[in-house]
């Protein structure tokens, strides 16, 4: 801040105790600490008023008469869980057919192209495309049935959302297929919905679901429609092997030229069978119904209704998979307002730029996008001064927040936050993220610094998107909110972790209108999911705050014992130690015969450096990952780590192996989803995990 803008603050007439102040103050430091705090004062003597919340943010939940305490949201005026919020709109056809109305004809979906900007198709021509592409289904003999199934193989682009509303239209199910499930996924998915048609995006997609067809691995297919411009090579191809081979434009023609009126489909029908990247064996096919959709969008429009109302002025920013059912959830909302969509370029590298363009109010976000946002934050306070005023003002921020404001125009947002905002388009009034846990500093720091609504949910696809969701006021860290108007949520005992319901402690159980209803021919997967009452067992570990809020604490799934008997939640203890500066990724291993635990990790390339120079230590990273004195040092900093966090004796580890190749999708250790595949994780690494266990014995 400039000295005379300093001033100028000080000569407002409101600040008559600020100046007493400020005169007391030595003049070395009226430009350093004082100014700071007497520009303090003045922001706490002006603060804005904080939104009044929709509850009694002491209480968010309450508990439901006769349900083996299970707890609903304290928005409800019963037990009763909520359905939907318009009496009109009960599919996912009637969310579109509302926002075709409430929009006015107004834009509903974008694209831009490299350093363009975005340019839109209305909301009656959305509608009107649909209806081609259904119809044309019709014409080629798909019925008009809640068990026609039709694929898409397609990134975030409008197509997908016009092809999805043409089968609702219809009363079909779209079945999404995504690459990073791998080629036989993909196959599998093929034949297990029995897909005869896929809507393709790009030639090569519809190159890989040939070749299955030629290997003889996927006789059902027999038509594939193209988005993007191909050659006749590929329609050839198709011919050999029965196939037939059409473009999007050729679809819509068809469609067009034999109209059909919609065949609505009906609240309990299916609507989507969204395959879930299991960590183990073959993806597992989540039947989800209209009415699961409807009434998770409801819930979290019911949720936010005292502080944000979309409109048809909103912009969603769509980048995260149509594939997996949050950013459905969130189009659904935005679609049902009239509000518009626009879509990355498909490049996540490209993002911010399409974000600047853009200028989206409404941003859904993962914590890994979280992550990287705050470190590249924190990277370019590389000063010890800039680093304490990005401190000081976010605390000064952190403390409006437990106060329940939430703005982005207070001073510390003009003089140290306003870039961060402006790299997000400058006009983000709601943020939302899920799918999987995020640190408290990094969700706390990132909403004083981008000054709009944040909310964190917890959920999964068995229950289409969230089951629970913090609410507008309560914005402190370290929970996942109370459960969402749609759902019921339970802790069960599991007794051999030492979790028990009557202490608040237990396994997270969801119950409502949002459960979906089984998985895909799979009967005995579905009743290891739903119990006989209807209970969605999520195999996580979660207790209840005193504020009703839940918060999630550890992991069922993949829990094993060690030799003395001891229960290990590994995915706990990995998200324990992710918080150590120099790791990037941990994967926490041990065995029913062995005695403690071991550890690969993989040091972060962007952080190692500098964090090994401060211990006296230098190299490239290779060099250094193979530095036995940097390991003992990282070794040292994890059970720091893990005993600040809590972390008993024998739940850290006791070695630990230097990787430097990251765990990703491609190489096979990571799900689409980004969670870790521990069987090929471990038989990947087990050599290094023989010699760890080798060498304590030694």
């Amino acid at each position: 801040m400039q000295a005379h803008e300093l001033f100028r603050y000080l000569r407002m007439p409101e600040l008559g105790d600020v100046r007493q102040y400020v005169r007391t103050l030595p003049t070395n430091t009226l430009m350093g600490f004082g100014a700071f705090a007497a520009l303090t004062t003045y922001w706490y003597a002006t603060r804005p008023k904080a939104l009044k919340p929709p509850c009694d943010l002491t209480m968010q939940s309450v508990e439901v008469e006769g349900s083996e305490h299970a707890r609903r949201s304290s928005l409800l005026n019963s037990d009763e869980p909520m359905i939907y919020y318009y009496d009109d709109v009960r599919t996912a056809y009637d969310i579109f057919q509302r926002g075709v109305q409430v929009s006015n004809n107004g834009p509903c979906l974008g694209v831009r192209k490299p350093n363009q900007p975005y340019e839109w198709i209305s909301y009656k021509e959305v509608s009107d495309r649909a209806e081609c592409v259904g119809s044309a289904l019709l014409h080629r003999g798909f019925k008009p049935s809640h068990v026609q199934y039709i694929g898409i193989f397609s990134q975030n682009r409008p197509e997908w959302v016009i092809i999805e509303q043409g089968c609702y239209a219809f009363s079909m199910v779209v079945v999404p297929l995504y690459d990073t499930l791998g080629t036989e996924a993909i196959t599998y998915i093929v034949n297990k919905a029995e897909l005869s048609l896929v809507f393709c995006d790009k030639p090569d997609k519809a190159k890989l679901l040939l070749t299955s067809v030629e290997k003889g691995e996927t006789p059902v297919l027999n038509t594939i429609v193209i988005m993007e411009s191909f050659g006749m090579d590929l329609v050839e191809r198709g011919k050999k092997c029965g196939v037939e081979v059409f473009s999007m434009r050729e679809i819509e023609e068809l469609g067009r030229a034999h109209r059909q009126k919609p065949m609505p489909p009906k609240p309990e029908d299916l609507a989507i069978i969204c395959f879930t990247s299991g960590t183990t064996g073959n993806p597992k096919g989540a039947m989800i119904t209209h009415q699961n959709i409807v009434s998770n969008a409801s819930a979290f429009v019911k949720s936010t209704e005292k502080t944000f109302m979309p409109s048809p002025d909103d912009i969603l920013i769509s980048f995260l998979p149509l594939a997996h059912m949050f950013e459905r959830i969130v189009e659904c909302v935005i679609l049902c307002h009239g509000a518009r969509i626009g879509f990355f370029q498909g490049d996540i590298r490209l993002l911010m730029d399409d974000l600047k363009t853009l200028q989206p109010t409404v941003f859904p976000v993962v914590p890994r996008l979280l992550n990287r946002m705050f470190d590249k934050i924190l990277g370019q306070a590389d000063t010890s001064l800039k680093r304490w005023m990005l401190d000081f003002a976010s605390k000064r921020k952190e403390a409006e927040l437990r106060s329940g404001i939430v703005r982005n125009n207070s001073f510390w947002d003009k003089v140290i936050f306003r870039k961060i905002q402006a790299s997000l388009g400058g006009k983000v009034k709601l943020m939302i993220t899920g799918a999987a846990p995020v640190s408290a500093s990094v969700l706390t720091f990132l909403r004083t610094a981008l000054g709009c609504q944040f909310y964190e949910g917890y959920g999964q696809t068995e229950c289409t998107a969230g089951c629970s969701l913090s609410l507008p006021g309560d914005w402190t860290a370290g929970h996942v909110g109370s459960p969402m108007p749609c759902s019921w949520i339970k802790l069960v005992d599991v007794q051999e972790m030492n979790y028990l319901a009557a202490k608040g402690e237990g396994e997270v159980c969801v119950k409502g209108p949002n459960v979906f209803s089984g998985y895909l021919k799979d009967p005995e997967k579905t009743a290891e999911a739903l119990d006989k009452d209807g209970w969605l067992h999520t195999g996580d570990i979660g207790k209840w705050l005193p504020n009703g809020t839940l918060k999630i604490i550890d992991r069922k799934k993949h829990i094993f014992k060690l030799a003395q008997g001891e229960y290990i939640a590994p995915e706990k203890i990995e998200n324990v130690y992710l918080r150590c500066e120099a790791i990037a990724q941990v994967f926490v291993h041990g065995e029913s015969l062995q005695a403690f635990l071991v550890a690969i990790v993989v040091p972060d390339p962007e952080t190692l450096r500098n964090w090994a120079k401060k211990k006296g230590l230098e190299g490239s990273y290779e060099e250094l990952c193979k530095n036995k004195d940097l390991k003992k040092y990282i070794l040292e900093d994890m059970v720091r780590v893990g005993k600040e966090s809590g972390l008993k004796s024998f739940e850290q580890v006791k070695d630990i192996v230097m990787h430097t190749e990251m765990f990703s999708i491609e190489n096979g250790l990571l799900t689409p989803t980004l969670k870790a595949k521990r069987p090929e994780l471990r038989k990947y690494f087990q050599s290094q995990i023989n010699e760890l266990y080798a060498n304590a014995k030694m």
